[in-house]
């Protein structure tokens, strides 16, 4: 890996701490159309950090967040019942512990196509979306949910505020290592956030990433990614204070932490807090040692994607996939995989993806009728962390003997 010239975007420390290179590749939900299919793709390096001074994990932001996240973005969340379920528990949950209502105001910053904030409209609590990508936002008016098409950060937080007042809970899920501009991204939550108010921000967890070889969930959308001990400093530059936090399966293995502003001091830190700041000391993320093993991990599960396949070919099986996500993209890509001669289709279950072609990679995207058309030998989840929604959701594909795989953390065949 080449010496970096980043500056950490949240301290501005030089960063130069390799952490892994997955080289060169496209955006991981840029899909591409039929039309587009003679046209050359726009690669970008993927190299990412480590900043020794305040520990955030980083990549420098080779495409710009607004062409990322434009008008016909591909990624929507309401296509998994696990995570949506996920949400409705979270609804149900955080209604009663804030004892939320009809008095009440929940904002939700990357409300992506109202997956989450439908729940709080059933149960009357007012609410608002922030997305700003349009495709998602009147998917989101569709259902109901309030959208406000907009980036967030402190000057669309103060225009919130000066026309709907300060928020009693405030959520970002899966958004915060998204964003570029970190600091403004927070400030605009420190900004609109009740005196009383209650933050949440769901995130995969960095130490899973390490320990389970989770490098496919390295793209360009993924401008950070986070431990407890970064985003505590993040928030407390801010005011803000984790007063809890929460360790969920969702992503690989996720955490929510639960935030206040730093003033609020009847909300006590839990002692969830520190034990997991200890766990994460102990296992390296202190130290620049911790983050050694990651590129290793990465290319020996990249030499066993291809032994398997390059297998499965010279054996004359068929093999599928399931799932155009944006990590199968990321795996794909860094094996080097090219055209359908290995990976016959994917098959997605969001129609706003069918009949388009994975970038990079230019395999095809197609509904799961062609499971039962084409009959593959092997169907390879690329979402692996929804493995056991899908083998339950395709459970039929076993009747002619076709078996699941999965690359992460390690080659599973059943």
């Amino acid at each position: 890996m080449s010496e970096s010239k980043l500056k950490c975007r949240f301290c501005h420390a030089a960063v130069s701490l390799p952490f892994i290179d997955l080289v060169n590749a496209p955006p991981s939900n840029s899909f591409v159309s039929p039309a587009r299919l003679s046209e050359p793709e726009p690669y970008f390096p993927l190299k990412v950090f480590v900043c020794e001074q305040c520990w955030l994990v980083q990549v420098d932001e080779f495409k710009k967040f607004d062409e990322i996240f434009s008008a016909d973005y591909a990624y929507f969340s309401s296509f998994s019942r696990t995570w949506l379920k996920h949400c409705e528990t979270y609804v149900e949950k955080m209604s009663a512990r804030l004892g939320l209502g009809a008095k009440s105001f929940v904002v939700e910053v990357a409300s992506n196509d109202g997956y989450l904030l439908q729940f709080f409209v059933k149960a009357g609590v007012p609410c608002l979306g922030i997305e700003p990508t349009a495709s998602t936002a009147a998917a989101a008016r569709k259902i109901g949910v309030d959208t406000k098409e907009v980036f967030w950060g402190k000057a669309s937080a103060e225009a919130l505020v000066a026309e709907r007042g300060k928020c009693d809970l405030m959520l970002g899920n899966n958004v915060l290592a998204h964003v570029p501009d970190i600091n403004d991204f927070v400030a605009g939550f420190a900004h609109a956030l009740a005196p009383t108010g209650t933050l949440t921000f769901e995130f995969p967890h960095l130490l899973n990433l390490i320990r389970l070889n989770q490098f496919d969930t390295v793209y360009h959308e993924h401008f950070s990614y986070l431990s407890l001990g970064a985003v505590r400093s993040i928030l407390a530059a801010h005011g803000l204070t984790v007063y809890d936090v929460e360790e969920i399966p969702t992503h690989g293995g996720s955490l929510r932490v639960f935030a206040r502003h730093t003033a609020h001091i009847s909300l006590i830190v839990t002692d969830a807090v520190a034990a997991l700041d200890r766990r994460e000391e102990e296992a390296g993320l202190r130290a620049a040692s911790g983050y050694a093993g990651v590129q290793r991990a990465a290319d020996d599960i990249r030499a066993s994607v291809l032994e398997f396949l390059y297998a499965q070919r010279r054996a004359g099986k068929r093999v599928a996939a399931y799932g155009a996500a944006a990590k199968g993209n990321t795996l794909l890509n860094y094996c080097g995989i090219k055209g359908n001669e290995l990976i016959s289709f994917v098959v997605d279950a969001s129609p706003h993806k069918q009949g388009l072609f994975l970038p990079g990679s230019r395999i095809p995207v197609v509904a799961e009728e062609r499971l039962r058309q084409d009959k593959p030998d092997f169907v390879v989840i690329l979402p692996w962390n929804i493995r056991d929604e899908i083998e339950a959701q395709l459970a039929y594909v076993r009747e002619w003997g076709c078996k699941f795989v999965t690359f992460v953390p390690g080659t599973k065949i059943d």
